[in-house]
């Protein structure tokens, strides 16, 4: 059985009557990042791909970035499993780790949560650079995504439980894919698998996610130069306020034929 899933005991009823079954759920456990030795955060997780997640999480925080001439992580000496099944250790430039373990708030961030340790929203706005790839997507292929990421979700199948988040290609080819109960995490696992390989900033793929998109999902989005993010549900407000103003074109309730521009609607080819 994969890790991302847990055999669970439930009484299953039916027409009236009960009957005892075996049935499996979504996993979901703690996963501690460490820096250079150190405690940083705690976080609900499913498990698999934790050192994407770390990588991915660290981007987001900007105490990570990559270097496009080389496809180098910047500041990342190495990231390794630590002592047990959740935990992970990520060396980084001794500055930035001291200066993050200094400031940071520290807390258990829940399998909901995007950025609960940050200490302000003005934290999140700062420095929050403007997209200007010029990746363009016809209507058509926005339609298919979701059907194509559903497709790609393996434990959901199973569990009926787990966010997803993929990228595309402008044809609509399915690039890469996570599962996570949180879809904070399975966004930063997918950019995660990307930045450890040397492929930002990602200006010519397109991230779609099944649930709603929130403020720390378009901030992770722009973080890794994805033009174009596309969600089954509604964005915040907030989400669309930063969209807009990082050039981002953000689409949600993305369901069958129909979909909502909120914003940067050049890039789609209607």
């Amino acid at each position: 059985m994969p890790s991302s899933v847990r055999p669970v005991d439930v009484v299953r009823v039916a027409g009236g009557a009960s009957a005892p079954r075996r049935d499996v759920a979504a996993a979901e456990e703690p996963l501690e990042i460490r820096l250079n030795g150190s405690p940083f955060i705690v976080t609900m997780r499913t498990p698999g791909d934790d050192e994407d997640l770390a990588v991915g999480l660290l981007l987001s925080e900007r105490l990570l970035g990559s270097d496009p001439g080389t496809g180098r992580i910047k500041g990342l000496s190495r990231v390794v499993p630590g002592s047990d099944p959740n935990q992970v250790d990520v060396f980084i430039d001794d500055e930035r780790a001291a200066k993050a373990l200094a400031e940071r708030r520290l807390v258990t961030v829940t399998s909901a949560c995007g950025v609960c340790g940050r200490q302000s929203i003005d934290d999140l706005m700062r420095g929050v650079p403007r997209l200007d790839a010029g990746m363009t997507m016809a209507s058509a292929v926005v339609a298919r995504l979701p059907e194509r990421l559903r497709a790609a979700q393996a434990a959901f199948e199973e569990t009926g439980g787990l966010h997803a988040a993929g990228l595309f290609d402008a044809e609509g080819t399915l690039i890469a894919v996570a599962e996570d109960v949180g879809r904070h995490n399975a966004v930063d696992k997918v950019i995660g698998s990307q930045l450890r390989a040397g492929r930002l900033p990602l200006g010519d793929r397109a991230l779609m996610v099944s649930g709603r998109t929130s403020f720390e999902i378009v901030q992770k989005a722009v973080v890794a130069g994805i033009p174009i993010l596309a969600a089954v549900s509604a964005p915040s407000s907030l989400a669309v306020d930063l969209a807009r103003e990082a050039n981002l074109t953000l689409l949600g309730f993305v369901r069958g034929d129909t979909f909502n521009i909120y914003a940067g609607a050049d890039r789609i080819r209607l």
